[in-house]
């Protein structure tokens, strides 16, 4: 380990092998550091967290910190970051909340870009990035390869689907089903993801599939539930399936759709 003279390592704190700590950082004594974490100069890490081998954290993140709701009481909460992690200037994440299951999780390989923020009780999967300025409410849960533009916003509670793509300066007030891309200032829904699926090695027929049962979903007059039900009939893509699925499951926020048209 090799750890500046200027910083603070509490007493309690679990370090381990190849960390190297930068001067004026503090880790608290609940902390546990994986194998070649680097903090690089005056990064704050404290309160219950775990963060996983190889995170690179870059100066004035904050990290652990309390939970920025009123409701909070200074009950024991946690934060638990996976491996391969970046995280940029000024990034601020915070532990959960005893009303939100006490725990905020990021998974392996994401990438927080300068100034983002990562509310109590979010939950991140893999690969995920957040461009600068990216706001994360409490209560959320973003899926697997979702990119989020720069300064866009998510609502408390919301859930965003993989390989969905959130437009710079977004604001997101509901559910994004997997693979949408949402655009503008109030974010609607203008289409799948083609480019992110194609990314990730989704198969041609199956991105033709998605586009299809995009399509119908969202195009007509009939309610979608009434929709989803009737696809669920013949829907035999692993993709499409995932979309209904997404649209079915219990949810507090409404689903995000596509602006109507002035017909």
């Amino acid at each position: 380990m090799k750890i500046h003279p200027s910083s603070i390592i509490e007493d309690g704190a679990i370090l381990g092998d190849d960390v190297e700590v930068g001067p004026f950082c503090r880790v608290g004594h609940q902390v546990k550091l994986g194998n070649n974490v680097n903090l690089q100069s005056h990064v704050v890490i404290t309160g219950n967290t775990i963060i996983g081998d190889n995170a690179r954290i870059f100066p004035f993140a904050s990290i652990g910190q309390e939970p920025q709701d009123l409701k909070f009481g200074g009950e024991e909460t946690s934060l638990v970051i996976g491996n391969n992690c970046l995280i940029r200037e000024g990034v601020t994440i915070n532990t959960g909340t005893e009303g939100g299951g006490s725990k905020t999780t990021i998974g392996d390989n994401c990438v927080l870009l300068a100034n983002s923020h990562v509310a109590h009780d979010c939950h991140l999967r893999n690969n995920i990035i957040l461009s600068n300025n990216v706001m994360l409410a409490g209560h959320c849960h973003i899926d697997d390869n979702v990119i989020c533009g720069g300064g866009s916003a998510v609502h408390q509670f919301s859930r965003i689907g993989r390989n969905s793509f959130l437009g710079g300066l977004a604001g997101i007030e509901g559910d994004v089903i997997p693979f949408g891309m949402m655009i503008g200032a109030r974010a609607n829904l203008v289409g799948l993801n083609v480019i992110g699926m194609k990314r990730s090695g989704i198969e041609r027929a199956s991105i033709k599939a998605a586009n299809s049962a995009y399509k119908l979903i969202f195009a007509g007059d009939i309610p979608i539930r009434d929709v989803v039900k009737q696809l669920r009939e013949t829907a035999d893509d692993a993709m499409v399936i995932e979309i209904l699925d997404f649209i079915d499951a219990a949810k507090d926020r409404q689903l995000c759709k596509p602006k109507p048209s002035n017909k």
